[in-house]
């Protein structure tokens, strides 16, 4: 009974140093909602790069072939509605959908490859900017309320 008793023990112990290890090595899924420096690429863009004009704005097609282009490339890391994922953070933060054009074109173009992101500068560029006018037609997403107690009138 003695040696049953002591198997069961190890077993738990066991059981839970390696939940405690996976919760070390898997980041949570909200991580890059919360890491604000994930989005300081933005700033990076030259004011060049931030002074092209999309040339396909207003066109519902090029939003639509964005649409299609972003399930293609983009869904893996950014999730189906561009909301984020395990790879990669939402696209439908305020840094942005206020970003100019030309800043989330050379993004593309140049990746931020320190964060795993690819260099995109092999898709031809009306494919960029496809993909550009398909990003800001998202808008910016509502902040989930909290469940506090409502605020009184």
């Amino acid at each position: 009974m003695r040696d049953y008793v002591r198997t069961l023990a190890a077993s738990a112990a066991l059981l839970s140093a390696s939940m405690a290890l996976a919760q070390q090595e898997k980041p949570p899924a909200s991580k890059y909602h919360q890491d604000g420096l994930v989005y300081a690429e933005l700033s990076k863009a030259p004011q060049k790069a931030r002074a092209k004009r999309n040339p396909l704005r207003g066109d519902p097609d090029a939003v639509a072939a964005g649409r299609n282009l972003f399930e293609q490339h983009c869904t893996e890391c950014h999730g189906d509605l561009a909301g984020g994922g395990r790879k990669g953070p939402s696209l439908l933060v305020e840094q942005v959908q206020n970003s100019e054009p030309g800043t989330i074109f050379w993004i593309l173009t140049n990746g931020v490859v320190w964060r795993g992101m690819p260099v995109w500068s092999k898709l031809p560029e009306p494919q960029r900017w496809q993909l550009v006018s398909y990003i800001k037609s998202l808008g910016v997403s509502e902040p989930v309320p909290s469940r506090g107690p409502s605020p009184k009138p």
